[in-house]
């Protein structure tokens, strides 16, 4: 029955992350993420699929094995966040007080990014 759970669960944020992969503003790896965790505990062999897929794969390995997030995808989550807000500013003229909260909510979004290492790979080309 968990297995089974965490397997619909895996797909669920499987599905989430190629939509993702599509629409500008929706993460893709953060679901992705997700999916890994969920299928290591019901089918090694999704698992093991993510982490070899030729795309999203070096990040997830980087994920898993280092916590490590590369400069590129700390610039476009860094971008993406600011974008976001920008839309939410423009679209949905907020109070101050909202808009502060949810600026403060993204910037505490992107200091985690941006503390997170660089791929012990991308740290020899630096």
């Amino acid at each position: 029955m968990t297995r089974a759970l965490y397997l619909g669960l895996g797909c669920l944020m499987l599905v989430l992350g190629a939509i993702g992969a599509v629409l500008p503003l929706m993460p893709t790896t953060i679901f992705l993420i997700a999916a890994a965790w969920c299928f290591a505990r019901s089918s090694p062999r999704l698992e093991a699929w993510l982490f070899e897929h030729p795309r999203f794969g070096p990040t997830l390995r980087a994920w898993r094995d280092d916590g490590a997030i590369s400069t590129r995808s700390k610039l476009m989550a860094c971008t993406g966040m600011t974008v976001g807000f920008v839309v939410f500013w423009a679209s949905a003229s907020p109070s101050p007080l909202l808009a502060a909260g949810v600026a403060a909510g993204l910037a505490l979004c992107a200091a985690y990014v941006v503390s997170r290492p660089s791929p012990p790979i991308e740290r020899r080309r630096d």
